[in-house]
């Protein structure tokens, strides 16, 4: 490691963990996906990267998820007996989901097909699926969709009756008339899940590797001290003069109605606890 800092522009997160798993592995410190990295650290033994506890990237999943309107989808319940399209069957967004409606909506994996496609509509924007987001279970119906058809294309063409993708697919960007979300509040939905569950899922984290850790004891403090500052000064910049900048009429609102909405649930969370914690120790407040 030398003295200077030196920074990549970024990349694809699939790109980043090919990079991280099967690559040179040149990047000191690096954006991972969480659920590739654990199956690699629980499967293959994978050690030469530690995760520090820096999530620069949290999002709620209900959106995720797209139908064809002709199939008489209307809640998450009626997705059972269907078959469900996606573009990497283990990457953080697509296990993050299916274990949101097992958990809510009592739907397992084992109640639908599943079809793999054999390319991405959005790749440019998650570039190269991992080997580790290509892990599929034992007992799940899982299939591969034709060769030469994308998620998209599998959903347009009727192959699929559902898609779970992080990125909205091509077919539902340009409107296609078939192609809707199931959630169609899908704000809504994830604010209730968050007020009930106090949940917000997290899907990418960051890694240092295990020898620069070794060496130099201090970088791992440092790097997350770095994003918790620059955290802090985002959210300062947020509620001070980046409605001035941004092209969203209601910024402003929309910035005061996110934090209503996690910022007291969060409060009410850590009371439950703190009450919970004191009748244990017997503490008197």
């Amino acid at each position: 490691m030398s003295d200077s800092l030196g920074f990549e522009r970024a990349a694809p997160i699939g790109n980043l963990n090919t990079h991280v798993f099967e690559g040179p592995r040149t990047r000191e410190v690096t954006e991972i996906g969480l659920h590739p990295f654990m199956l690699a650290y629980a499967n293959e033994g994978f050690r030469d990267y530690v995760l520090l506890p820096i999530f620069p990237l949290r999002v709620f999943r209900h959106k995720s998820v797209f139908i064809r309107t002709d199939r008489g989808i209307k809640a998450p319940e009626d997705l059972r007996g269907k078959r469900i399209g996606t573009p990497g069957y283990s990457s953080t967004s697509l296990t993050w989901i299916r274990g949101l409606f097992e958990d809510e909506y009592g739907l397992t994996p084992r109640d639908v097909e599943w079809v793999v496609a054999s390319g991405d509509s959005t790749a440019s924007a998650t570039g190269s699926v991992s080997k580790q987001e290509n892990v599929l279970p034992e007992g799940v119906l899982i299939t591969q969709g034709p060769a030469g058809l994308d998620e998209s294309d599998l959903l347009v063409s009727g192959a699929v009756d559902a898609l779970f993708h992080a990125i909205e697919p091509r077919a539902f960007v340009e409107g296609h008339p078939d192609v809707a979300r199931l959630f169609p509040d899908p704000r809504a939905v994830e604010q209730d899940y968050f007020t009930r569950t106090g949940i917000f899922p997290i899907m990418h984290a960051v890694a240092i590797r295990r020898d620069v850790a070794r060496e130099h004891p201090w970088l791992s403090r440092a790097v997350f001290d770095a994003y918790g500052q620059a955290k802090r000064m985002s959210y300062a910049d947020m509620g001070q003069w980046r409605w001035l900048f941004d092209m969203l009429p209601w910024y402003g609102q929309e910035l005061e109605d996110t934090r209503a909405v996690m910022e007291f649930a969060v409060l009410d969370r850590f009371l439950l606890l703190f009450m919970s914690a004191a009748r244990q120790s017997r503490l008197v407040f």
